[in-house]
């Protein structure tokens, strides 16, 4: 079974200028994620799929493999599932895991829990393993309410257990992400991550609060719960 690590980047991020490959404390979104995709260790390729020169350079010069996008695909008029799909159909595998740079937090023990469920249960019809959070707020749409009854509120912890996909870490069977144009398959199964390994840096804000983060507990070694 090849399993092949995907690390979307592309040039030119429209809410975060630059946000995966410019310093992040002592490194780079990029750089940060590559180094604990190699830390796990079950990977036989990590693969930058990019269309930016300088993430590439970046690719070689951390010993990973990289793959040119073309610029249909790392522009805005692509969709999620074409850019899903075309990420399946030109990377050679039987598994595809989909690990962007901007969940920095995920350990090498979630992506090792990950691995094994989905190789405990493939052969019961498992073809996806996918990181999510837990979603405990009242949550509305269309001005009604869709997981409480507002006349008979409950306290926030007794709200329907809701899961998010937080794209933390995604393991899918190959033809499946092919077929289903979606990095979640036909079966998936989910593992809950919380706290840290939950953040997603999509906003200038996330950025600022994802390198305090990592200045604290990674670079300092402190516990930021203390």
């Amino acid at each position: 079974m090849i399993i092949k690590a995907v690390i979307p980047i592309r040039k030119g991020s429209q809410r975060v200028q630059n946000k995966n490959l410019r310093p992040f404390a002592d490194t780079t979104l990029l750089e940060s994620k590559i180094k604990v995709l190699k830390k796990a260790g079950f990977f036989d390729d990590i693969i930058v799929n990019t269309d930016s020169e300088e993430a590439i350079a970046m690719a070689e010069a951390n010993g990973v493999s990289w793959h040119r996008r073309e610029p249909y695909y790392a522009s805005s008029a692509c969709s999620g599932s074409e850019f899903f799909q075309h990420l399946g159909i030109v990377t050679d595998c039987d598994v595809f895991c989909y690990c962007p740079v901007t969940s920095p937090f995920v350990s090498v023990e979630t992506m090792m829990k990950c691995k094994a469920l989905y190789e405990e249960k493939m052969q019961e019809g498992c073809d996806c393993v996918s990181t999510v959070s837990d979603v405990k707020e009242f949550l509305w749409l269309d001005g009604k309410p869709l997981n409480y009854d507002k006349e008979n509120a409950p306290n926030s912890q007794n709200l329907p257990d809701v899961k998010a996909l937080n794209f933390g870490f995604t393991m899918v069977k190959r033809e499946s992400l092919i077929k289903n144009r979606n990095i979640i398959g036909d079966n998936p199964l989910f593992v809950t991550t919380s706290g840290m390994e939950s953040v997603d840096i999509d906003t200038p804000l996330d950025f600022y609060i994802a390198e305090q983060i990592y200045r604290k507990v990674i670079l300092e070694g402190k516990n930021i719960l203390d």
